[in-house]
């Protein structure tokens, strides 16, 4: 099982990966998606650009995503974990949350931006990426916009996940035909948060996640 240095070398072990690829342009998940995105677009030489999702978590227990929102502000629900749970969604008073992300949404987009207008995404080939996914639901979200957008094919390429998250992405792509594929460079059996796979893992803030857009839209 490998544990990452950091991000920064995630993503660049990430673009030896995918250096037979042939994109358009690499979409990170913010903020600690961002970093790895930067490595990969720049070791490829792709456009970089973001797409924000955030995770709707559960009342009384918020690292518990029950979905997520995307920038459209559309709302993925995570439906094999709610019946688990045996919670439907119209019993559970989540509208206040769920303007709490898409407000979160728009701030960030205006302020990673910096009046930067979103690359287009019609007909593309997107390399969508993130530092690990745990549940999938922010993932689902971001493949969800994507499909939505009529982007051409998008290839999730991520240095971990967990298997039951990888297992709920290839059904949901399963459904999408030619639309998708998934590079996961590991699935280990104990997962139990992304972090505990990367000896650094400090918070991305959002001074880094403008300065690497910065730096990539400089050299486009």
């Amino acid at each position: 099982m490998k544990i990452f240095k950091d991000r920064q070398s995630a993503g660049q072990i990430l673009a030896r990966r995918l250096k037979n690829v042939r994109a358009d342009l690499v979409l990170g998940i913010p903020r600690g998606g961002v970093v790895v995105a930067y490595q990969v677009a720049k070791e490829l030489n792709l456009f970089l650009d973001i797409l924000v999702t955030r995770k709707i978590g559960a009342p009384n227990q918020p690292e518990l995503a029950l979905g997520a929102v995307d920038g459209d502000g559309s709302v993925v629900w995570d439906q094999e974990l709610l019946t688990q749970l045996k919670l439907k969604i119209e019993s559970v008073n989540l509208a206040e949350k769920i303007e709490d992300e898409r407000n979160e949404i728009s701030r960030r987009e205006k302020i990673y931006r910096q009046g930067r207008l979103p690359l287009d995404v019609k007909n593309k080939t997107i390399i969508l990426t993130d530092d690990g996914i745990a549940t999938g639901s922010t993932t689902l979200a971001a493949i969800n916009y994507l499909r939505r957008h009529q982007a051409g094919k998008v290839i999730l390429a991520v240095p971990v996940a967990s298997k039951e998250a990888k297992n709920k992405i290839i059904r949901e792509f399963g459904e999408f035909g030619g639309f998708g594929e998934i590079i996961i460079l590991e699935t280990p059996e104990d997962f139990q948060a992304v972090g505990q796979f990367y000896h650094q893992f400090e918070p991305v803030e959002d001074e880094k996640v403008i300065t690497l857009l910065e730096r990539a839209s400089s050299s486009q």
